[in-house]
């Protein structure tokens, strides 16, 4: 090794240097001593690699500490978006699974923070000061809007598929149609869940077309469970069949066997208005004679993620018996949110909740809210950033609607020395964060998920985007 070398090696900052210097006691107060020395010493085992491969230009003292202290500050903006972070969503997909679905309502948001943050009512009755059921009044909502006999509530949708298949099919067999073995995002698939519950998946029918005959044909001493899964986010049109949920009803109580839904997305009325078209409607799937009903808290209900399952009481009891039960049951923050959201459909207040008041909005009150800004923008900035309203289409995401794609007004932002995906990442390096698209070399943003409220916020980062 050269002389220049080995002087090289030896003007590495010391990780006391780096823990020393201003920006290691500034973020000292953010990610505490053992991280931060953690860090520090990462960083200069980093620079020690790249000045042995002779890599960095500048390998003076100074050079190496501006360099360490750089990467130290690096190292501090990374390890910030690491955790929860409030975003806007300017990517116009409402549900949109990566950003948290179904954003909250402010009563539901309230009842988080106010009534169930601290001590609350989670297991105790205030009537008679003794130990309560944990969410009772949730359930009793769910029971109002469904017409069910009875309710229960766990985690998500898929714990909710797991405990109704353990607890009524475990040492037998479940028909389902091959059309409906789906796989939801985050690799949740109908089959591998049958697999964990301990059933044996019985498949019926072909893929576009499954008759009642299949399932009678289908029905042995083993079966247990007739199941039906909406497919959520895909649809197989043209030469189809499927019996309704009607004479699979009837079948499964002819053959003594229980019928259950899982309904997906969860719709508690008939969204016809808003183009939601086809999702099965829970308390409809009750009346046409659903044993039980599975389906989701934080799609179409609007609500925060939760599996919320309704049906006969016999079943439901079974349910709530289980050991598994207490490893998937929801949270009180979970249950504070979703009390608040179903309190609202049943006043039918819709338009409290976000959800709702996205998949309302028309492409000219979109528009009009674009070129105003479009025009604040312009008024503000120099003329290196190019924006400009051109027609496109939201999503419902998070599974939903597949085939349904509002209009909508876009900002389309181009710039004149940064490309598209420049300015994405500088938007995304906001704060609050930005997200957006890029279609076509331009990035696209959809005012139907920006707030009103966030709009000030976004003009700030776009002003600055063009500085």
């Amino acid at each position: 090794m050269s002389n220049s070398a080995i002087s090289s090696l030896r003007a590495i900052p010391s990780v006391d240097q780096l823990l020393r210097s201003d920006e290691g006691v500034q973020l000292r107060k953010v990610v505490g001593s053992q991280r931060l020395t953690d860090i520090a010493r990462e960083v200069t085992n980093q620079i020690r690699a790249q000045v042995e491969a002779g890599s960095l230009r500048d390998s003076s003292r100074e050079g190496l500490l501006a360099e360490g202290i750089q990467r130290l500050r690096q190292a501090g903006a990374n390890e910030a978006l690491r955790g929860f972070s409030r975003v806007i969503n300017a990517t116009g997909v409402i549900l949109h699974t990566n950003l948290g679905r179904a954003p909250l309502s402010a009563a539901a948001r309230t009842a988080v923070a106010k009534e169930a943050a601290g001590y609350c009512t989670l297991e105790y009755d205030l009537s008679t000061g003794e130990r309560g059921k944990r969410g009772a009044r949730a359930e009793e909502l769910l029971v109002q809007l469904t017409r069910a006999e009875a309710a229960l509530i766990v985690n998500n949708c898929a714990s909710a598929a797991l405990l109704v298949l353990t607890v009524l099919a475990q040492d037998g067999e479940t028909i389902v149609s091959r059309g409906e073995l789906v796989e939801i995002g985050g690799d949740f698939r109908v089959p591998d869940v049958m697999s964990n519950s301990g059933t044996r998946m019985i498949e019926v029918g072909t893929t576009n077309r499954t008759r009642l005959e299949d399932y009678r044909l289908a029905i042995n001493p083993n079966t247990r469970l007739i199941m039906r899964v909406h497919p959520s986010n895909y649809r197989i049109v043209g030469f189809t069949t499927s019996p309704t949920l009607a004479t699979l009803s009837s079948l499964a109580y002819e053959a003594g066997l229980f019928l259950y839904e899982d309904a997906g997305s969860g719709a508690l009325i008939d969204l016809a208005k808003y183009g939601l078209e086809g999702e099965p409607i829970v308390g409809e799937s009750i009346g046409a004679g659903a044993d039980v009903v599975s389906f989701s808290g934080d799609k179409l209900l609007g609500g925060p993620q939760a599996g919320l399952i309704v049906g006969r009481s016999e079943i439901i009891e079974r349910l709530r018996r289980n050991p598994l039960y207490r490893a998937l049951r929801a949270d009180k923050l979970c249950l504070a949110a979703l009390e608040a959201t179903l309190e609202a459909h049943r006043r039918g207040a819709l338009e409290e909740l976000p959800l709702f008041q996205m998949l309302g909005l028309t492409t000219e009150a979109i528009e009009a809210r674009a070129r105003d800004l479009a025009r604040r923008l312009k008024e503000s900035i120099p003329s290196d950033l190019k924006v400009t309203i051109i027609s496109g289409s939201s999503a419902v995401g998070g599974g939903s609607g597949p085939n349904v794609h509002p209009p909508t007004a876009l900002l389309a932002l181009s710039h004149e020395t940064l490309t598209a995906n420049e300015i994405e990442s500088k938007l995304r390096a906001a704060s609050p964060p930005i997200i957006a698209r890029i279609a076509d070399g331009r990035v696209l943003l959809d005012l139907r998920t920006v707030d009103l409220s966030e709009e000030s916020d976004l003009l700030t980062a776009l002003k600055s985007l063009a500085s």
